[in-house]
């Protein structure tokens, strides 16, 4: 579960790589592409006026492929890389304008990364792979070992405490990686490909073990990855990248049915949508009313700004009447009618899951959130059309 408010802010992140980057800003801004800056000037664009908002506690993917700058990105989070201009606001405070001590303490207490090869110390073990970062932070070497510890059995590999990383296989060494990250108790984690060195299978286990650690812990996690289905299993929002540029950012779901523009749409057309999109992110605006307040007049009302009406009684759903009904609401209304019984189902229920349920009722569907509360309906025909390549209109 993800908050509201905003962890990180990115504000108009330009970066260019060359002997003089302030020098071809004017280009940036102008919109020469990066191959017109290279050929002219002999500068790299490696990002271009990027601005993003990733709340606190949720993954936040950035993805694209090689060169997209993803990479370079991520590196202005925590100052690896120094922007060429714009900001990035941690809690509302200037990453960019911290002096050497106050960037110190921020990356000590206040952000951690989690690099693709691993990065251990092939001389020590895992708990002295762990605890190194916070020995050298001045931490008591008996706290510093419990601390390290608890994390390494949070990701699984109680017993392996003195092991070397040449006894591990490359997914438990990317988990010593990641107990170090988490044993610095930082709100904010950045991976940057941290599975991408990882066989298919270790990866898919890492994949479910992080998704499984974030229900628990709730860090604030940037992840970089350039796999699509990656960034789909384990993105609250994503963001793609392309020669440095933000193509688009969003759900998974607003991505897959919505792409803004024919390169996204390209990058996400042989997606297996039914395993992504959820039936919550395909529900329709729906008009609730009473039971004992439903009748003909009422419900046409209702019916010119809604698609469909929930009839609830003591608040929960009943029954629903579509637009479709319009013509026979009296009929339909009828005391002696018989209505079918309306079927809820969680909007968090993505649509493979859901497709049995949608086969067994010809009648839309109530959306609910997890306080089974509703927020519309879902029909077979706005199902099928999200599941076509047009998407939806």
């Amino acid at each position: 579960m993800t908050g509201d408010a905003i962890k990180i802010r990115v504000e108009n992140i330009c970066k260019v790589f060359g002997q003089n980057p302030v020098s071809v800003m004017d280009q940036v801004r102008a919109g020469a592409s990066k191959s017109e800056i290279l050929e002219k000037t002999g500068h790299v664009v490696g990002v271009r006026d990027v601005s993003l908002d990733i709340r606190a506690g949720e993954t936040f993917v950035i993805m694209g492929l090689s060169g997209s700058g993803k990479s370079t990105l991520i590196r202005h989070f925590n100052r690896l890389i120094e922007p060429t201009t714009g900001h990035i606001l941690v809690d509302g405070a200037d990453v960019l304008r911290m002096d050497e001590k106050e960037l110190r303490e921020f990356r000590r207490h206040k952000i951690s990364m989690v690099f693709q090869r691993f990065a251990l110390l092939p001389h020590k073990t895992v708990i002295d792979n762990v605890v190194c970062g916070l020995t050298i932070a001045g931490m008591h070497k008996t706290e510093a070992r419990d601390r390290g510890i608890a994390q390494i059995e949070l990701v699984g590999l109680k017993g392996f405490e003195n092991q070397y990383p040449k006894q591990l296989s490359g997914g438990m060494q990317q988990r010593v990686g990641l107990a170090r990250a988490l044993a610095t108790d930082a709100e904010i984690l950045l991976m940057d490909e941290a599975f991408s060195a990882l066989d298919p299978l270790i990866r898919n286990d890492m994949q479910a073990q992080l998704k499984e650690l974030q229900a628990r812990l709730h860090k604030t996690i940037v992840f970089i990855t350039h796999d699509l289905d990656e960034a789909l299993r384990i993105g609250d929002h994503i963001a793609i990248l392309k020669d440095g540029e933000l193509r688009q950012a969003g759900t998974g779901a607003d991505i897959l049915l919505n792409p803004a523009d024919d390169y996204v749409a390209r990058f996400v057309n042989d997606v297996n949508r039914a395993r992504v999109v959820t039936v919550g992110s395909l529900a329709e605006k729906a008009g609730l009313l009473p039971l004992s307040d439903a009748n003909a007049s009422n419900c046409s009302a209702l019916l010119d700004d809604n698609e469909a009406i929930i009839l609830t009684d003591n608040g929960k759903p009943c029954h629903v009447v579509v637009r479709d009904d319009r013509h026979r609401l009296d009929e339909l209304l009828d005391s002696n009618a018989v209505m079918p019984a309306a079927v809820c189902v969680d909007g968090d229920l993505v649509l493979e899951d859901g497709f049995s349920i949608l086969a067994n009722n010809e009648n839309p569907l109530v959306i609910t959130n997890g306080a089974d509360l509703p927020l519309g309906v879902v029909t077979q025909r706005r199902v099928l059309r999200a599941l076509a390549r047009d998407g939806l209109d």
